[in-house]
């Protein structure tokens, strides 16, 4: 019954989807009356997702405006945070209404790079160091190689990690402004056979799990995946009294002890308050994948007591963001990247400047809220009523 009433239909029309949704709800003995309520086309999803049988939704909000003086982003933005989590978007709103106060948020992106890590059976180690003398003496072929599958991705790089019959490459690509997961698979693949052609080694897996995604890992923590980004503000003495209702030196033995010793002393990949909930809320809005929130998890977030002024900055090592592709095909996805002017070719890398302000924002009041002692205050106010 569950084949002849549409679970294992594949189509993306609108009926497709009804039949599976009638399918599950005899299964389930659910009725979806809100799930159905689609607000778009259903094929417009279609690379989106399988089995599609309606929609969640969840309330979108806007944090803003803040000013961001970066060099992709540059002037004020109204921020769409996607979130289920009340008291998020106004904490968000403060901080970025103190730090435009202040000037703005200085921004740059460091590094811009998309990895994936194949992992190759070797016969022993002088095998091992065959195969990476070739892939050192054939790096222009393989560039070429990667070339012939994508007219946007290039490799950058080629990091060779041996380990007994275990031989594991980094590979690092430019991307363009797809997020590029998929990019570097397909070339990452292609380089794969080439070196297994050439050199007898053997690929087990396109991904050996050093690329890393979608997990806390220290490699991308220092090297970086996707785009590096570093955010920064210094908010005068009176604004961080008068607006944020505590002192720069409360702050940032805050920032000392819960960001740095806590972290440490819990082996936590990263040393922030709650970088995630900006980029999950981000994220969501602008259509990205929501798994890659995971390397913003590993921000740092630092503090100085200068004078008196606050000095706040976030490195966010793996911001893996696209202005083209993926989820930012769906309709109310491209609308929050069009709020922010982010949607198209030539985007990337002021989604992801956008971003690393938009944390900056976060951490700056959940650390002033918590070095005043309102951090519950707020939460019982805006999050329970």
């Amino acid at each position: 019954m569950a084949e002849r009433k549409g679970l294992k239909n594949r189509g993306y029309g609108e009926e497709d989807a009804e039949d599976r949704r009638i399918a599950v709800e005899e299964f389930t003995g659910v009725r979806f009356d809100h799930i159905q309520r689609c607000g778009f086309d259903y094929p417009a999803a279609s690379k989106n997702i399988e089995n599609m049988i309606g929609v969640t939704q969840i309330p979108l909000g806007f944090a803003g405006p803040i000013r961001i003086n970066g060099d992709h982003a540059r002037g004020e933005f109204l921020v769409p945070l996607a979130t289920t989590e009340g008291a998020l978007v106004a904490s968000v709103s403060r901080g970025m209404s103190v730090i435009s106060k202040s000037g703005g948020a200085s921004v740059r992106v460091f590094g811009d790079a998309m990895t994936r890590a194949p992992v190759f059976r070797v016969r022993d180690l002088a095998h091992c160091a065959q195969v990476m003398d070739w892939v050192d003496s054939n790096e222009a072929a393989l560039k070429k190689t990667v070339e012939s599958t994508t007219s946007h991705g290039k490799l950058v790089r080629i990091e060779k990690f041996p380990d007994g019959r275990s031989l594991f490459l980094r590979l690092s690509f430019s991307t363009g402004d797809a997020m590029g997961m998929n990019m570097a698979t397909i070339a990452s693949e292609a380089i794969c056979r080439e070196i297994e052609k050439e050199t007898g080694a053997v690929m087990v897996s396109v991904s050996g799990n050093m690329c890393s995604d979608k997990k806390p890992a220290a490699i991308n923590l220092i090297e970086g995946r996707g785009k590096t980004a570093v955010a920064e503000a210094r908010i005068p003495k009176e604004t961080v009294e008068k607006s944020l209702h505590a002192t720069s030196a409360a702050i940032s033995e805050t920032n000392m002890r819960k960001n740095l010793v806590g972290s440490a002393l819990s082996g936590t990949l990263g040393s922030n308050a709650h970088a995630a909930n900006m980029a999950a809320a981000l994220y969501i809005a602008t259509g990205q994948d929501p798994a890659q929130i995971v390397g913003c998890s590993m921000a740092m977030t630092s503090c100085e007591d200068l004078d008196g002024d606050l000095y706040i900055s976030v490195r966010v090592p793996a911001i893996e963001v696209g202005t083209v592709g993926g989820g930012t095909r769906l309709p109310f996805q491209r609308e929050a990247l069009e709020m922010i002017g982010c949607l198209g070719e030539g985007k990337a890398r002021k989604l992801a400047e956008i971003v690393a302000a938009t944390i900056l924002a976060g951490e700056l009041s959940t650390l002033a809220a918590q070095a005043a002692g309102q951090l519950g205050s707020a939460h019982a106010s805006l999050g329970r009523r």
